[in-house]
């Protein structure tokens, strides 16, 4: 395998042992972009005069040994371009913010170089982070390296596409809507959502807003759990002000063999049926992990109406991103929703009526979802990880026309908008619970597939640590053809 495949772990090991200098290796990774990103553009901005000069620093330091190196010293990687990075664009893809620099750098940023990560470039997006594809007016399209032809996912779907590629050692990505988790899945890397608001999301806002958005996390990418456990152990934690008066504990994963894993499995829901392509690898992978002493359950469930969950996540993500919108496209909204049917459910009209909230009315549905909140509490007494689909299908075919809950995607030969799978998103999403993403093989079209591995809340490391065991027993990131 070539060398820019190994994980950032590994790399960071290689520097250390001087089995490989900083520069080398960044020159490695920028030759490889310049080789593969113009069929991919998966990485749209660098800062490679400043990344020479960090490695050249990073390969001194280690031959004086007076320096105290981080954890990724000398690592090069990436970042979703949704991150301030000082001098780099922020855009979210919107032309008018083009010529936007950031003056200071997000928190999650500046831990990495503390951590002494060399961040070399920033990964596409779609506009506004809300999209299951990677396209934008700014930056253009993003493909997926399994299949240019298809949609390497989103929002983190850049990020996704230069890991698969071998284009950077690591990335970081935001997660809503599974902007992590998708990405993952499509492209076959680990991606992990962790618990809300564990990692702060200071400085990956438009327009200079500090607020923290409901549901959101941000959270790491990576060609190995090794390096979701890295990213996030070098990353959590509350910004300046919150960290004041509290500081985060995450507990460590009991679990040492998959034996010690009670695991419940959910293929798919009516709600948002799953590809039988799909379903077949989680239902392998979910008989693996019996077949080695773990205790797994088809049917175990949380007490909660997943239908009813969907509707009510679909409702808190419009209104926790209405402030992205237009105030034409509000207004718009606005006159609509008395003409809605109660009795419609469709994307659009939830989308409509969660953008138009009251305040009373996300208060009712805030409160059904913190009932949702304790009824996962107690399940998880009786299960450590929940395994379901990250996604209804693997990638699709890029499909930019009309508006999301109009774009189709085949699932079992039946059509179904493509937003009605952001329930694998939502189900676990908005009760705030930590999710990792494990590749676990190939459709037989060649297109990866990924298990999302569900935990209680701030069960993040055993999330991992399922991914983990994985990796060493069952599946490995594999590079896509031609790479």
């Amino acid at each position: 395998m070539d060398l820019a495949f190994y994980s950032a772990t590994k790399l960071a090991r290689m520097i250390r042992a001087k089995k490989i200098g900083c520069v080398e290796l960044l020159d490695h990774y920028v030759a490889r972009m310049r080789r593969y990103n113009p069929a991919l553009n998966a990485i749209i901005a660098t800062r490679l005069p400043a990344a020479r000069r960090t490695a050249i620093k990073a390969d001194a330091a280690l031959r004086r040994r007076s320096a105290t190196l981080g954890r990724l010293h000398g690592v090069p990687m990436t970042i979703k371009e949704s991150f301030d990075v000082v001098g780099m664009p922020t855009t979210w893809g919107l032309p008018e913010l083009r010529k936007h620099r950031a003056k200071r750098n997000a928190v999650v940023v500046q831990r990495l170089l503390d951590a002494g990560a060399n961040l070399f470039g920033k990964t596409n997006v779609p506009v506004h982070l809300a999209d299951w594809q990677t396209f934008n007016p700014v930056y253009g399209t993003t493909s997926n390296p399994w299949d240019l032809a298809r949609t390497p996912g989103g929002s983190s779907g850049g990020s996704a596409a230069a890991l698969a590629a071998g284009l950077s050692a690591l990335d970081y990505g935001s997660d809503i809507g599974a902007s992590i988790r998708n990405p993952a899945h499509y492209c076959g890397v680990f991606g992990h959502k962790p618990t809300y608001r564990i990692v702060t999301p200071q400085g990956q806002t438009t327009y200079g807003k500090v607020s923290e958005s409901d549901i959101s996390v941000v959270g790491p990418l990576a060609r190995s759990p090794d390096d979701l456990a890295l990213g996030l152990a070098v990353t959590a934690g509350p910004d300046a002000i919150d960290g004041s008066g509290w500081k985060l504990a995450l507990p460590a994963a009991r679990q040492t063999r998959l034996r010690d894993f009670r695991v419940a499995v959910m293929l798919s829901h009516r709600t948002a049926d799953v590809d039988e392509s799909v379903q077949q690898l989680i239902r392998k992978v979910a008989r693996f992990t019996g077949k080695r002493g773990a205790k797994v359950s088809f049917r175990a469930r949380p007490d909660i109406d997943p239908e009813r969950a969907h509707r009510i996540y679909v409702q808190l993500l419009r209104y926790a991103t209405s402030g992205r919108q237009p105030q034409s496209q509000y207004k718009r909204f606005v006159a609509r929703r008395p003409r809605l049917h109660a009795n419609d459910y469709s994307y659009e009209a939830q989308f409509v009526r969660g953008t138009t909230l009251a305040p009373r009315e996300w208060s009712a549905l805030n409160e059904q979802r913190h009932r949702m909140r304790m009824a996962w509490a107690k399940f998880f007494e009786d299960w450590d990880v929940l395994l379901c689909p990250a996604a209804a299908t693997a990638a699709f075919p890029h499909m930019h026309a009309g508006e999301r809950w109009e774009r189709m995607i085949r699932v079992n030969g039946r059509p179904q908008p493509s937003t009605t799978q952001m329930f694998w998103a939502g189900f676990s999403g908005m009760v705030y619970l930590p999710s990792t993403v494990a590749p676990i093989g190939l459709t037989r079209e060649g297109l990866p597939v990924g298990v999302q591995i569900v935990g209680p809340q701030y069960a993040d490391y055993t999330t991992i640590r399922f991914a983990q065991l994985l990796e060493r027993e069952y599946y490995r990131f594999q590079p896509p053809p031609g790479y």
